[in-house]
Protein backbone atom coordinates (compact mmCIF):
# COMPACT_ATOMS: atom_id res chain seq x y z
CA UNK A 1 0.00 0.00 0.00
CA UNK A 2 1.10 3.69 -0.84
CA UNK A 3 0.65 6.64 1.20
CA UNK A 4 -2.09 7.81 -1.61
CA UNK A 5 -4.11 4.82 -0.43
CA UNK A 6 -4.23 5.82 2.73
CA UNK A 7 -7.41 7.19 4.85
CA UNK A 8 -6.51 7.53 8.66
CA UNK A 9 -10.27 8.42 9.59
CA UNK A 10 -11.35 4.58 8.84
CA UNK A 11 -7.98 3.10 11.38
CA UNK A 12 -9.36 5.64 14.19
CA UNK A 13 -10.32 2.78 16.77
CA UNK A 14 -12.74 4.97 19.30
CA UNK A 15 -13.02 3.10 23.07
CA UNK A 16 -10.28 0.85 22.40
CA UNK A 17 -8.09 -0.29 25.63
CA UNK A 18 -4.88 1.77 25.06
CA UNK A 19 -1.60 -0.37 26.56
CA UNK A 20 0.90 2.23 27.75
CA UNK A 21 4.34 2.08 28.68
CA UNK A 22 6.78 4.72 29.79
CA UNK A 23 10.78 5.26 29.59
CA UNK A 24 11.92 5.75 32.92
CA UNK A 25 14.49 8.73 33.26
CA UNK A 26 17.55 7.86 35.29
CA UNK A 27 17.88 10.54 37.55
CA UNK A 28 21.14 12.14 38.56
CA UNK A 29 21.76 13.91 42.00
CA UNK A 30 23.66 17.35 42.20
CA UNK A 31 26.94 15.66 42.64
CA UNK A 32 26.63 13.44 39.33
CA UNK A 33 25.90 10.06 41.13
CA UNK A 34 22.84 8.35 40.08
CA UNK A 35 19.83 9.05 42.77
CA UNK A 36 18.13 5.29 42.79
CA UNK A 37 15.39 6.50 45.84
CA UNK A 38 14.11 8.86 42.77
CA UNK A 39 14.95 6.33 40.28
CA UNK A 40 12.95 3.61 42.34
CA UNK A 41 10.09 5.86 43.10
CA UNK A 42 9.43 6.92 39.55
CA UNK A 43 9.96 3.20 38.01
CA UNK A 44 6.63 2.48 40.81
CA UNK A 45 4.22 5.23 40.40
CA UNK A 46 4.54 4.49 36.68
CA UNK A 47 3.63 1.17 37.40
CA UNK A 48 1.17 2.31 39.77
CA UNK A 49 -0.47 4.14 37.24
CA UNK A 50 -0.92 1.42 34.78
CA UNK A 51 1.84 2.16 32.08
CA UNK A 52 4.34 -0.62 32.32
CA UNK A 53 7.77 1.32 33.39
CA UNK A 54 10.59 0.31 30.51
CA UNK A 55 14.19 0.61 31.95
CA UNK A 56 17.85 1.26 29.85
CA UNK A 57 16.10 3.37 26.69
CA UNK A 58 17.04 6.37 25.26
CA UNK A 59 15.21 8.34 28.16
CA UNK A 60 18.03 6.14 30.28
CA UNK A 61 20.59 7.13 28.51
CA UNK A 62 21.46 3.31 27.72
CA UNK A 63 23.98 4.34 25.13
CA UNK A 64 26.04 6.26 27.69
CA UNK A 65 26.25 3.46 30.04
CA UNK A 66 28.33 0.83 30.37
CA UNK A 67 26.97 -2.61 31.00
CA UNK A 68 27.77 -3.15 34.49
CA UNK A 69 25.60 -0.13 35.65
CA UNK A 70 22.94 -1.12 33.10
CA UNK A 71 22.79 -4.04 35.37
CA UNK A 72 22.51 -2.46 38.13
CA UNK A 73 19.45 -0.25 36.51
CA UNK A 74 17.84 -3.90 36.19
CA UNK A 75 18.69 -4.96 39.41
CA UNK A 76 17.05 -2.20 40.66
CA UNK A 77 14.39 -1.83 38.81
CA UNK A 78 13.35 -5.99 39.65
CA UNK A 79 13.62 -4.79 43.22
CA UNK A 80 11.36 -1.41 43.14
CA UNK A 81 8.82 -3.08 41.19
CA UNK A 82 8.76 -6.33 43.44
CA UNK A 83 9.19 -8.66 40.20
CA UNK A 84 6.32 -6.45 38.44
CA UNK A 85 6.43 -6.45 34.50
CA UNK A 86 8.96 -3.89 32.67
CA UNK A 87 10.62 -3.62 29.37
CA UNK A 88 14.35 -3.15 28.91
CA UNK A 89 16.57 -2.03 26.01
CA UNK A 90 18.93 -4.17 24.81
CA UNK A 91 21.50 -1.86 23.98
CA UNK A 92 24.79 -3.28 21.82
CA UNK A 93 27.46 -0.26 21.57
CA UNK A 94 29.47 -0.09 18.22
CA UNK A 95 30.95 1.99 15.49
CA UNK A 96 29.89 2.41 11.90
CA UNK A 97 31.43 -0.09 9.92
CA UNK A 98 31.06 -2.73 12.58
CA UNK A 99 29.39 -6.17 11.76
CA UNK A 100 26.51 -7.26 13.60
CA UNK A 101 27.75 -9.01 17.00
CA UNK A 102 24.80 -11.79 16.92
CA UNK A 103 26.64 -12.77 20.77
CA UNK A 104 26.72 -9.88 22.06
CA UNK A 105 22.51 -8.59 21.19
CA UNK A 106 22.17 -12.29 23.18
CA UNK A 107 24.10 -11.63 26.19
CA UNK A 108 22.29 -8.44 26.58
CA UNK A 109 18.81 -10.47 26.43
CA UNK A 110 20.05 -12.81 28.99
CA UNK A 111 20.31 -10.33 31.43
CA UNK A 112 17.58 -8.11 31.03
CA UNK A 113 15.39 -11.89 30.95
CA UNK A 114 17.33 -13.04 34.32
CA UNK A 115 15.76 -10.44 35.77
CA UNK A 116 12.46 -10.46 35.13
CA UNK A 117 11.94 -7.92 31.82
CA UNK A 118 11.30 -7.94 28.33
CA UNK A 119 13.84 -7.17 25.80
CA UNK A 120 13.61 -4.30 23.52
CA UNK A 121 15.83 -4.99 20.98
CA UNK A 122 18.08 -1.47 20.20
CA UNK A 123 19.17 -1.04 16.92
CA UNK A 124 23.24 -0.60 16.53
CA UNK A 125 25.51 0.25 13.84
CA UNK A 126 25.80 -3.12 12.58
CA UNK A 127 22.41 -4.22 13.07
CA UNK A 128 20.68 -1.80 10.70
CA UNK A 129 24.23 -1.64 7.98
CA UNK A 130 22.44 -5.49 7.48
CA UNK A 131 20.59 -5.64 3.84
CA UNK A 132 16.32 -6.29 4.11
CA UNK A 133 16.59 -10.24 3.79
CA UNK A 134 19.33 -10.54 6.14
CA UNK A 135 17.88 -8.19 9.07
CA UNK A 136 14.81 -10.36 9.57
CA UNK A 137 17.49 -12.75 9.79
CA UNK A 138 18.80 -11.50 12.59
CA UNK A 139 15.95 -10.83 14.15
CA UNK A 140 14.59 -14.06 13.91
CA UNK A 141 17.88 -15.87 15.45
CA UNK A 142 17.16 -13.48 18.11
CA UNK A 143 13.88 -14.91 18.95
CA UNK A 144 15.22 -18.13 18.80
CA UNK A 145 17.01 -17.77 22.09
CA UNK A 146 14.11 -15.43 23.15
CA UNK A 147 10.75 -16.19 24.75
CA UNK A 148 9.22 -12.65 23.72
CA UNK A 149 10.77 -9.22 22.46
CA UNK A 150 9.95 -5.92 21.26
CA UNK A 151 12.09 -5.10 17.75
CA UNK A 152 12.66 -0.75 17.85
CA UNK A 153 13.16 1.19 14.76
CA UNK A 154 14.35 5.15 15.11
CA UNK A 155 14.85 8.16 13.35
CA UNK A 156 18.42 9.49 13.45
CA UNK A 157 17.27 12.28 14.92
CA UNK A 158 17.40 10.15 18.26
CA UNK A 159 20.59 8.43 17.17
CA UNK A 160 23.25 7.99 14.50
CA UNK A 161 22.68 4.52 14.00
CA UNK A 162 18.73 4.74 13.68
CA UNK A 163 17.15 3.14 10.69
CA UNK A 164 13.48 3.54 9.78
CA UNK A 165 13.16 -0.21 7.92
CA UNK A 166 10.94 -0.49 4.48
CA UNK A 167 7.38 -1.71 4.86
CA UNK A 168 8.73 -5.05 3.71
CA UNK A 169 11.08 -5.53 6.58
CA UNK A 170 7.90 -4.34 9.19
CA UNK A 171 6.41 -7.23 7.65
CA UNK A 172 9.05 -9.77 8.12
CA UNK A 173 9.12 -9.21 11.80
CA UNK A 174 5.24 -9.71 12.00
CA UNK A 175 6.22 -13.53 10.99
CA UNK A 176 8.86 -13.57 13.82
CA UNK A 177 6.15 -14.91 16.39
CA UNK A 178 8.56 -14.22 19.59
CA UNK A 179 8.89 -11.19 18.28
CA UNK A 180 5.37 -9.53 20.03
CA UNK A 181 5.58 -5.80 18.96
CA UNK A 182 7.84 -3.07 17.64
CA UNK A 183 8.34 0.43 18.86
CA UNK A 184 8.15 3.05 15.71
CA UNK A 185 9.89 6.31 16.09
CA UNK A 186 10.08 7.73 12.84
CA UNK A 187 8.53 11.09 14.46
CA UNK A 188 5.82 10.72 11.38
CA UNK A 189 2.42 9.37 10.84
CA UNK A 190 2.66 7.90 7.53
CA UNK A 191 5.06 5.50 7.82
CA UNK A 192 3.14 4.50 11.38
CA UNK A 193 -0.39 4.24 10.07
CA UNK A 194 0.98 1.97 7.69
CA UNK A 195 2.56 -0.44 9.55
CA UNK A 196 -0.85 -1.03 11.43
CA UNK A 197 -2.92 -1.26 8.21
CA UNK A 198 -0.12 -4.26 8.13
CA UNK A 199 -0.57 -5.78 11.28
CA UNK A 200 -4.28 -5.47 10.90
CA UNK A 201 -4.26 -7.43 8.17
CA UNK A 202 -1.02 -9.89 9.22
CA UNK A 203 -1.15 -10.16 12.96
CA UNK A 204 -3.34 -8.50 14.93
CA UNK A 205 -1.74 -9.48 18.03
CA UNK A 206 1.31 -7.82 17.55
CA UNK A 207 1.58 -4.17 19.30
CA UNK A 208 2.24 -1.02 17.36
CA UNK A 209 4.19 0.82 20.11
CA UNK A 210 4.23 4.28 18.94
CA UNK A 211 7.56 6.64 19.55
CA UNK A 212 6.50 9.53 18.39
CA UNK A 213 6.36 12.14 20.79
CA UNK A 214 5.00 14.72 18.49
CA UNK A 215 1.83 12.85 17.86
CA UNK A 216 1.04 11.20 20.81
CA UNK A 217 -2.69 10.87 19.11
CA UNK A 218 -1.57 8.17 17.37
CA UNK A 219 -3.23 6.28 19.83
CA UNK A 220 -6.81 6.89 18.28
CA UNK A 221 -5.75 4.90 15.44
CA UNK A 222 -4.64 1.53 17.24
CA UNK A 223 -0.94 2.16 17.73
CA UNK A 224 -0.20 1.56 21.82
CA UNK A 225 2.74 3.87 23.04
CA UNK A 226 6.65 3.48 24.95
CA UNK A 227 7.08 7.14 25.03
CA UNK A 228 10.03 9.01 26.72
CA UNK A 229 7.70 12.23 27.03
CA UNK A 230 5.26 10.02 29.58
CA UNK A 231 8.06 9.82 32.03
CA UNK A 232 6.94 13.65 32.49
CA UNK A 233 3.79 13.04 34.19
CA UNK A 234 3.11 8.95 33.67
CA UNK A 235 -0.44 9.86 35.54
CA UNK A 236 -1.77 12.48 33.21
CA UNK A 237 -0.95 9.74 30.36
CA UNK A 238 -3.01 7.31 32.48
CA UNK A 239 -5.96 9.53 32.89
CA UNK A 240 -6.03 10.29 29.12
CA UNK A 241 -5.60 6.45 28.32
CA UNK A 242 -8.61 6.32 30.57
CA UNK A 243 -10.75 9.19 28.75
CA UNK A 244 -10.28 7.59 25.45
CA UNK A 245 -11.56 4.41 26.76
CA UNK A 246 -14.44 5.51 28.50
CA UNK A 247 -15.21 7.64 25.07
CA UNK A 248 -15.22 10.89 27.31
CA UNK A 249 -14.53 14.53 24.71
CA UNK A 250 -12.07 15.50 27.89
CA UNK A 251 -9.64 13.22 26.28
CA UNK A 252 -8.67 16.12 23.44
CA UNK A 253 -8.01 18.91 25.73
CA UNK A 254 -5.44 16.64 27.98
CA UNK A 255 -3.69 15.07 24.94
CA UNK A 256 -3.86 18.85 23.29
CA UNK A 257 -1.78 20.22 26.61
CA UNK A 258 0.54 17.22 26.79
CA UNK A 259 1.28 17.39 23.09
CA UNK A 260 1.96 20.90 23.44
CA UNK A 261 4.44 19.67 26.17
CA UNK A 262 6.06 17.44 23.77
CA UNK A 263 6.54 19.89 20.55
CA UNK A 264 8.45 21.67 23.48
CA UNK A 265 10.48 19.43 25.05
CA UNK A 266 11.47 17.68 21.80
CA UNK A 267 12.59 20.21 19.52
CA UNK A 268 15.86 20.13 18.01
CA UNK A 269 18.43 18.49 19.61
CA UNK A 270 15.85 15.87 20.18
CA UNK A 271 17.74 14.27 22.36
CA UNK A 272 18.02 17.29 25.12
CA UNK A 273 14.24 16.09 25.77
CA UNK A 274 16.38 14.37 28.80
CA UNK A 275 17.22 17.66 29.99
CA UNK A 276 13.45 19.13 29.61
CA UNK A 277 12.01 15.59 31.58
CA UNK A 278 14.72 16.42 34.40
CA UNK A 279 13.16 20.41 34.91
CA UNK A 280 10.12 19.06 34.54
CA UNK A 281 10.47 16.62 37.08
CA UNK A 282 12.15 18.37 39.37
CA UNK A 283 9.28 21.22 39.10
CA UNK A 284 6.87 18.38 40.24
CA UNK A 285 8.96 17.82 43.24
CA UNK A 286 9.60 14.23 42.08
CA UNK A 287 13.35 14.46 41.91
CA UNK A 288 15.71 16.99 43.68
CA UNK A 289 18.27 17.89 40.76
CA UNK A 290 17.64 18.51 36.80
CA UNK A 291 21.04 17.36 36.44
CA UNK A 292 21.86 14.85 33.61
CA UNK A 293 24.00 12.66 32.16
CA UNK A 294 27.20 14.81 31.21
CA UNK A 295 27.58 13.20 27.50
CA UNK A 296 23.69 14.18 27.19
CA UNK A 297 22.90 17.92 25.57
CA UNK A 298 21.50 20.15 28.00
CA UNK A 299 18.52 22.90 27.59
CA UNK A 300 18.83 26.50 28.68
CA UNK A 301 17.79 27.69 31.90
CA UNK A 302 15.13 29.94 30.55
CA UNK A 303 12.96 26.60 29.47
CA UNK A 304 12.56 26.32 33.42
CA UNK A 305 9.53 29.33 33.35
CA UNK A 306 7.43 27.85 30.10
CA UNK A 307 7.69 23.94 31.44
CA UNK A 308 6.54 25.64 34.71
CA UNK A 309 3.26 27.41 33.06
CA UNK A 310 2.83 23.97 31.21
CA UNK A 311 2.50 22.25 34.40
CA UNK A 312 0.56 24.57 35.80
CA UNK A 313 -2.22 24.05 33.18
CA UNK A 314 -1.77 20.32 33.32
CA UNK A 315 -2.92 20.87 37.37
CA UNK A 316 0.88 19.67 38.06
CA UNK A 317 3.09 21.63 38.86
CA UNK A 318 1.93 24.65 41.78
CA UNK A 319 1.92 28.17 42.11
CA UNK A 320 4.77 30.33 42.66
Amino acid sequence: MSTTDLDPIRLLRPRRKIAGASAILLPFEPGGAVDWAAFAAHARRTAEAGLTPAVNMDTGYVNLLEDDLRDEVLRRTREALGGGPFLAGAFVADRPGDAFDRDAYLRRIESIAGFGGTPVVFQSHGLTSLDDDALVDAYAEIGRHCDRFLAFELGTAFAPFGRIYPLDVFRGLLGVRSCVGAKHSSLHREPEWLRLIERDRLRPDFRVYTGNDLAVDMVMYGSDYLLGLSTFAPDLFARRDALWEAGDPAFFELNDLLQYLGFFAFRPPVPAYKHSAAMFLRLRGWIGSDRTHPRSPSRPASDIEVLRDIGQRLGVVPEV
